[in-house]
């Protein structure tokens, strides 16, 4: 096994600082380079000799020495981080028994808390089902993924640029593990981003001397260090606030290169493939909320480039491999958006698209562009020379194409019913069903797409669930995450409750579906530990089903057969394999990683709702 060395990152716990002075700048040639020198000495335009803690010209000024954030960082690296070997201009993704650990070093900052403003809060359609959204109380529901701190910590200069970012670039070998690591954990799930083509533009990229690299795309440095940060939440390390310290580090770059790019009035592909990922970030980083807010301007940029329409229609002279990854982009944003909108009870916003789910074929097409998209401005030109040409078709797409294509579009069809009989009629307080049998049929609409589904992605069986473990956990991480959101909305469905239309809480069938939905969980636990103690999406579904079977269970005064009328509850073989679900992920959550302030509100919130189950 390859030794893994420290990422070179340190920030200190100082506030945040710039070097700017109250009067206008002067006109002068823009710096490539992030400033180095002590703010006083910046201010004063005096020589600074950058010594720490204080400089030699602080120390006879007898003036506080102070250095921003990114001068810190890069201060760190050069004197008190290891130091790099000469990066490789080409290397091989690393085997994935390299990524187990990788120690990481940094100072945690002194986090400045921020409280979200008071809103109407939401009334639920179920007495049992989680009803507040985010922002309905005046201090903030940790459950929800509400953290205190601002989502990007601000570590940049007005006036760095593209090359203060470039400064502070993990090591090759460290780059190399972490997109290894996005790649093994990230991209089973969210398939929009074409590994052929990015590891192309990744080596192209790092061949690039460092004056080459503050000339390259801010949207594919954007995208390199979201994918950096993603693969950082994965990797086990002894410290779960040092990882989430350079993550967000990480991920805090990725938004400072969108800046650059002007991402609020340029976009393309790369662009928004950057801000699904940070929108993933921010929900794994106990910024759930937040995620909401930034993919509102996700969802514009889309509609913007057009990704909501038919290729075929919008970008006719596209070639069949960037229509391909439109239909791919456009996908996972929708998905993105309609499974947060479930958790948080808010309006879905891609709601109009006239994509069709069947458009993406399994047709492997014999042109690639290796990630630069013509956008139908001009006819593709094939050039005989690119490696599209020289390398056999094989080769051009992974083993697992056409599995992740099929995945996708069950995916897909899936978050098309979710959007239309879930989120909509949720956003707007509206009961799902208007009577008993309106429910039947909407849950029989559900079934009959299970069915349509393939059958390894829907399997809840053991064995196939272990072989799937030992022989293709890529397909494993997208069973599981089908099987926990078709179950959870199932589970929704017959909970829900109207009382004009007689429709009330179908116990026996909420408490199933629940229970499928929170075996993906376990399943989920017992052979991906690492992946289940990162995903807030899969957590917070399981902690709902949790929340829903606990509160169901207290409700109970007798068992469900008639046969059993009198008996005591726990006679009841449903409730108590329920009962036992619920303590069960009770146990999990409480010990799961993730933040602090929403774990400790998850496991209150349940043991209370455990506690009322008195038999």
């Amino acid at each position: 096994m390859a030794e893994t060395k420290a990422l070179p990152v340190s920030v200190p716990g100082t506030g945040i600082s710039s070097p700017e002075t109250g009067t206008p700048p002067k006109k002068k040639q823009k710096r490539n380079k992030p400033t180095l020198s002590c703010e006083e000495c910046v201010e004063r335009k005096t020589k600074c000799d950058r010594g720490r803690p204080q400089c030699v010209a602080c120390i006879k000024r007898q003036s506080t020495c102070r250095y921003s954030e990114v001068a810190n960082l890069i201060a760190s690296v050069d004197h008190g981080g290891p130091k790099q070997e000469k990066p490789r201009k080409h290397s091989k993704p690393p085997r994935a028994e390299e990524t187990a650990a990788l120690p990481i070093k940094v100072q945690i900052p002194t986090p400045r808390t921020q409280y979200r403003s008071a809103s109407l809060s939401s009334s639920g359609s179920s007495p049992f089902l989680l009803s507040n959204i985010p922002y309905s109380n005046h201090t903030p529901a940790a459950y929800f993924g509400l953290g205190s701190e601002h989502p990007f910590a601000n570590y940049w200069t007005s006036r760095g640029g593209l090359g203060e970012v470039i400064g502070v670039l993990p090591g090759k070998e460290q780059a190399d593990i972490l997109v290894a690591k996005y790649f093994d954990a990230v991209d089973p799930v969210y398939p929009m981003v074409h590994r052929r083509n990015f590891y192309a533009d990744y080596e192209r990229f790092w061949s690039l001397s460092s004056s080459e690299k503050q000339q390259a795309d801010p949207v594919l440095v954007a995208l390199h260090f979201v994918v950096y940060a993603m693969g950082t939440q994965f990797i086990s390390t002894q410290s779960d606030h040092e990882r989430t310290q350079i993550a967000e580090f990480y991920v805090s770059a990725s938004q400072q290169a969108l800046r650059i790019s002007s991402y609020l009035s340029r976009a393309s592909v790369r662009t928004l493939q950057a801000m699904v990922l940070i929108c993933y970030f921010l929900m794994n980083d106990n910024h759930a909320s937040d995620a909401w807010s930034f993919g509102g301007v996700l969802m514009r940029q889309a509609y913007a480039m057009g990704l909501h329409r038919d290729p075929d229609i919008q970008t006719p002279r596209c070639s069949i491999s960037d229509k391909q990854q439109r239909r791919k982009l456009w996908q996972a944003i929708f998905f993105q958006d309609t499974f947060l909108t479930v958790l948080l009870k808010l309006p879905p916003t891609t709601t109009f698209s006239d994509v069709r789910v069947e458009s993406l074929t399994d047709e492997l097409d014999d042109y690639m562009t290796n990630g630069v998209a013509n956008n139908g401005t001009a006819d593709a030109v094939i050039n005989p020379m690119s490696i599209s040409n020289i390398a056999p078709m094989s080769d051009l797409y992974p083993p697992y194409e056409h599995s992740d294509r099929r995945y996708i579009r069950s995916m897909w069809h899936m978050a098309n019913i979710v959007q239309r009989t879930v989120c909509t009629p949720r956003s707007l307080g509206r009961p799902l069903t208007s009577s008993a049998k309106d429910r039947l049929d909407l849950v029989n609409q559900y079934l009959e797409l299970h069915e349509s589904f393939p059958p390894l992605l829907t399997t809840s069986d053991e064995n196939e669930i272990m072989n799937l473990a030992s022989s293709n956990p890529r397909l494993l991480r997208q069973n599981l995450f089908f099987r926990s959101n078709f179950w959870h909305c199932v589970m929704i469905i017959y909970a829900d409750v109207n009382d004009s239309g007689g429709v009330e809480c179908d116990v026996k069938n909420a408490l199933e579906a629940a229970r499928m939905a929170i075996q993906a969980f376990f399943h989920f636990w017992e052979y991906l530990r690492v992946d289940a103690s990162v995903w807030w999406v899969f957590q917070h579904r399981t902690f709902e089903e949790a929340l829903l079977m606990a509160r169901i269970l207290a409700a109970q005064e007798q068992p469900l057969s008639p046969d059993q009328r009198g008996m005591s509850p726990a006679s009841d073989p449903l409730f108590q394999a329920a009962k036992e679900d619920a303590r069960k992920c009770l146990d999990i959550l409480d010990v799961v990683g993730g933040a602090p302030e929403m774990q400790k509100t998850r496991t209150e919130v349940l043991k209370t709702a455990f506690a009322d189950i008195t038999w």
